[in-house]
């Protein structure tokens, strides 16, 4: 399939209850924060790894679909496929000399594996393959509000060995938070997915990506995470009809009872806790869809 042909911004809006969304491994593994707004974040990382996890399970064996990125996977074998492949030999921390054959090898990374295509990779290892600038970027997500982590006590009833049959439980502790909503931004660069192939068959799966991600990455650490929203806005131009800032300013995410206002309003703890609403008034040229 051809390579799309328009640019994209989008807005995503995921919450967690009772759970952590991402734990900072400098800080104990608490969720991770802005220290000087208490709003949560969770990383671009962490978004893209859970997005590489849906595209495997979905995409499981089929050509095209592989996923460069793996837990404990060794990236010089994942190279030496594609110098293998070509019949090319390699030469150690260098591409081949003819410009031709090292586009050949970059451009074989990008036809098989999806998240080289889609984000990009730094493939100058030992086994080079080259470096590609991947179309989709995404930002930190950042909570609409301040959040507040809380630790809890655990018990383990379970003992390893026979000999600690006798020992009292041992207590551990898990961080949560009660409740966050989250907000992210993305970028999709037409003009950068001609260099790498990513087609419109990639696009629909990176939006089933984002909508189903979750539910298959349940885990007792991070409680109960939910995909909310999903807007996206679509420049009739490749390169694009307006600053991704202006439209990302179109959506506005606010409290339906302010606590400002209301003191019964109460933390949020829930996303009926919240409006979301999209200003009509676009730039020329860009149009904008709520995909869920």
């Amino acid at each position: 399939m051809s390579a799309i042909a328009h640019r994209y911004e989008f807005v995503y809006l995921f919450d967690v209850a009772n759970g952590n969304p991402n734990g900072d491994p400098d800080a104990g593994n608490l969720p991770r924060l802005d220290p000087e707004t208490n709003r949560g974040l969770v990383t671009d990382v962490a978004l893209k790894r859970k997005i590489r996890n849906y595209v495997a399970l979905e995409k499981e064996a089929q050509p095209g679909f592989a996923i460069y990125m793996q837990e404990k996977s060794v990236l010089n074998n994942q190279h030496k496929q594609a110098y293998e492949a070509l019949g090319i030999e390699h030469e150690a921390k260098k591409l081949p000399k003819d410009q031709a054959k090292a586009q050949e090898l970059t451009a074989w990374m990008c036809k098989n594996f999806f998240d080289v295509r889609t984000f990009g990779a730094v493939m100058t290892t030992e086994v080079n393959t080259g470096q590609v600038r991947g179309p989709v970027q995404m930002a930190f997500a950042s909570s609409v509000e301040p959040v507040l982590p809380m630790e809890v006590s655990i018990t383990r009833v379970a003992v390893t060995n026979e000999k600690d049959l006798e020992k009292e439980r041992t207590m551990g502790r898990k961080h949560i938070l009660p409740y966050g909503l989250y907000r992210a931004h993305g970028f999709i660069s037409a003009k950068l997915a001609e260099r790498t192939g990513f087609s419109e068959e990639d696009l629909e799966l990176f939006w089933r990506a984002l909508t189903n991600l979750f539910e298959h990455d349940r885990s007792a650490a991070r409680g109960e995470m939910s995909a909310r929203k999903l807007i996206v806005f679509k420049h009739e131009h490749p390169m694009g009809n307006a600053p991704a800032h202006v439209l990302f300013d179109k959506v506005k995410v606010e409290r339906t009872d302010d606590p400002g206002n209301d003191p019964s309003a109460g933390p949020a703890r829930s996303f009926s806790d919240y409006t979301v609403t999209i200003d009509p008034d676009l730039p020329a040229g860009v149009t904008v869809t709520e995909r869920f």
